[in-house]
């Protein structure tokens, strides 16, 4: 899903990445899902705007979902919201054909995926004010603090995402790892074209499903802290 370079120096990569890909396992079921329904909904990626109305063959409010993992909480979500068209956004390729199983299980026809990094896709395929609404659940905290760089809720990155989000949209994110949650809530604060719809971090919206991962974590005594912020 990484971009390819460029020849010669024409393209410049981003130094710093928020993920590294990590070899995993596809179980046939995903492999069979990837051949079978990846053609009709995975997005290749481009360097030039998508016409996502044409992709999903209506206008809709859009959602556009970064690094979904396995996909559960995509698919939950998009099967409550049949009104709405979903973009998930995920490097991992066991992810992809996960989601894409569970597409073709619950037949959900408002699921597209992208399988690239998600700061190329709001640069070039996404339009400014156009989603509905941004999901960020669980991305990876990088506990250690030489890694705190390469979080992906940073100020220029957070920028990018309220260009992307009409007014009135919302960005909705959730982690379980209260460093990470204060960090975020601090940048998102600092971005003028966002306002918090919570005195501090939200309640969790009754669209997030809990993943099974969560609900283990909250009978251990775990927190877990949302963070809804609205579009001026």
């Amino acid at each position: 899903m990484n971009a390819s370079a460029g020849s010669n120096h024409t393209v410049q990569r981003r130094a710093i990445r928020s993920f590294v890909m990590r070899a995993g396992r596809m179980g046939p079921g995903q492999a069979r899902a990837l051949a079978e329904l990846g053609p009709r909904f995975v997005l290749p990626y481009a360097t030039s705007v998508a016409d996502f109305a044409v992709s999903f063959g209506r206008v809709a409010p859009l959602v556009l979902e970064i690094g979904f993992g396995m996909g559960d909480a995509t698919a939950a979500i998009a099967q409550s919201m049949p009104d709405t068209d979903f973009i998930g956004v995920e490097v991992h390729p066991p992810g992809v054909g996960a989601l894409l199983k569970r597409i073709g299980e619950l037949a959900l026809p408002n699921v597209r995926i992208i399988q690239y990094d998600a700061v190329d896709v709001l640069k070039h395929m996404v339009t400014p004010d156009s989603l509905t609404s941004v999901h960020i659940f669980f991305p990876d905290p990088w506990h250690k603090k030489k890694h705190h760089k390469r979080r992906l809720l940073q100020s220029d990155f957070v920028r990018l995402l309220a260009s992307r989000l009409r007014a009135g949209g919302t960005l909705h994110c959730a982690t379980d790892w209260r460093p990470y949650a204060e960090q975020m809530l601090a940048v998102l604060c600092a971005e003028p074209s966002l306002v918090n719809a919570a005195p501090g971090f939200a309640q969790r919206p009754a669209h997030r499903p809990l993943t099974k991962f969560e609900s283990r974590g909250l009978k251990l005594g775990h927190g877990v802290w949302d963070l809804v912020f609205v579009k001026r």
